[in-house]
């Protein structure tokens, strides 16, 4: 079940919400758990047995990091058991088939596995779940004797399938103790409206062009054609990702939960380093404070810094998909960011700041090649064309097409994905307020009426579509 499909907004969430609101204090979160499960079981139920094997499983480390926390030799293999357990399933439904079609290729042999379905999200609810085990170990948060409530930090369906990753601590107390409001529903809605425009308006429209686009041979393409497909793409996965978060953060706020920022307007960026602390930062920060910073991170020698940047950075090319093009984008960004901090962001951080802005940028993009991909040699094809190094020409008539169809929706994209985009926003917000200063629980009259439209133009395009899932479900 996709947020953006008239099952989930017309029957699904509504019922949630009316249920959830009318029982008692004791049973909300075990009527959260089975409205979780449903909603995965919707799209995808061969494999909700896996998700609570895996919720299990966890439950049962938990309990033995905290019987055994001053047994130090016990607790590290129990670590070890844990992490290399989560990975291990992990890596049996994401990695198996392309672990034994590499080994073909290499060897010549013939491995017979049979092509294993990727449950939806399994990267996420597997991050989540080692999550819980290291705050555990690491007493920043105490068990969760309650398996119901660790099954409803797993499952929660907000951030189950897509994210953000929630970390245990940032929601541990709120499974306990949280405090609903009227307020906070409000401010949910608003905020679930305005991902579900991002969503719809903008991902989906930038989404046709670039599959329209990369259909293509990147030979039979003129430059600007190659722009116009991998600027559309940048667009498509902000809006696509980043409306899922807001989204999922203003339904967290709905249930009284509060999760944490997973977009900083990362297209503003300076630098390499600064767009990746703005864009999918719970991954970020859960790699650096799981993975970066145990390793070593920067306190070591020059060798042992660079060589825990690009194992993280190949961590999370591996995370993004089992495909070369996922892993060479991910060591494609250690690169840079080793770059950055062996002397050359000091020397762009010198340099006006239009041309930091336009070299971030052009890093970036390049990079959206390689992760939209399928191969190398399309990609390396894509980037010369996109260069002019293909010779196929500038400009023509079939650029003129897109942006002509496109181009208002191009400017309001780009405004929308600066700082500039809710300045604006803010300033129709307080002239509707002052038409009307009448205030409900957050929601000014003028304002009101701003969001209903904005959720009628959206729902518009919800019933006429077809099924549109969001990017990041396949990871």
């Amino acid at each position: 079940m996709v947020f953006s499909s008239t099952v989930f907004m017309f029957w699904f969430l509504p019922i949630v919400l009316l249920v959830y609101f009318i029982i008692p204090r004791s049973i909300k979160n075990l009527w959260l758990l089975v409205a979780s499960l449903f909603f995965y079981a919707w799209g995808e139920p061969t494999y909700v047995w896996l998700m609570i094997f895996s919720i299990i499983m966890n439950y049962f480390f938990g309990l033995a990091v905290d019987k055994n926390r001053e047994k130090k030799a016990k607790i590290k293999w129990i670590m070890v058991a844990m992490v290399c357990s989560n990975l291990f399933i992990l890596g049996i439904f994401k990695y198996t088939n392309f672990i034994a079609e590499n080994i073909e290729k290499l060897t010549g042999l013939t491995i017979d596995v049979p092509v294993i379905p990727l449950p939806i999200g399994i990267s996420f609810f597997t991050f989540h779940a080692l999550s819980y085990v290291i705050d555990v170990y690491r007493g920043e948060r105490k068990v969760q004797k309650n398996p119901l409530n660790l099954a409803l930090y797993i499952t929660m369906f907000p951030q189950l399938v897509a994210g953000p990753i929630v970390r245990y601590q940032t929601v541990a107390n709120e499974l306990n103790k949280r405090t609903e409001s009227l307020e906070l529903i409000f401010y949910g809605i608003k905020r679930f409206i305005i991902g579900l425009a991002k969503k719809m308006l903008l991902a989906n429209n930038f989404g046709l062009i670039a599959d329209q686009i990369f259909a293509q041979s990147p030979d039979q393409m003129t430059t600007g054609m190659a722009w116009i497909g991998i600027l559309s793409y940048s667009l498509q996965i902000f809006f696509d990702f980043a409306g899922y978060s807001d989204m999922a953060i203003g339904l967290g706020k709905m249930f009284g939960f509060h999760f944490l920022e997973n977009f900083n307007y990362p297209y503003i960026s300076r630098s390499v380093a600064e767009f990746w602390r703005r864009w999918h930062i719970s991954l970020g920060t859960w790699f650096r404070d799981y993975l970066y910073i145990p390793l070593g991170g920067n306190r070591g020698s020059n060798y042992e810094t660079y060589r825990n940047l690009f194992i993280v950075w190949l961590a999370t090319g591996i995370w993004h998909g089992a495909s070369w093009t996922f892993i060479a984008w991910g060591l494609y960004y250690g690169f840079w960011i080793a770059v950055e901090r062996a002397g050359f962001g000091k020397l762009i951080s010198a340099l006006p700041k239009i041309i930091q802005h336009a070299y971030a940028l052009i890093i970036v993009i390049v990079g959206w090649v390689f992760f939209r991909s399928e191969t190398f040699t399309y990609a390396f094809d894509y980037i010369k064309t996109m260069f002019a190094f293909n010779g196929t020409g500038l400009w023509n008539a079939s650029n003129n097409f897109y942006v002509s169809e496109y181009g208002i929706l191009f400017i309001i994209a780009v405004i929308a994905a600066t700082p500039i985009g809710k300045i604006v926003a803010h300033k129709i917000g307080d002239w509707l307020i002052s038409k009307n200063r009448i205030t409900y629980f957050g929601f000014q009259l003028g304002e009101a009426g701003w969001y209903c439209l904005l959720l009628l133009i959206s729902l518009s395009y919800v019933v006429a579509s077809t099924f549109n899932p969001f990017i990041y479900f396949k990871f």
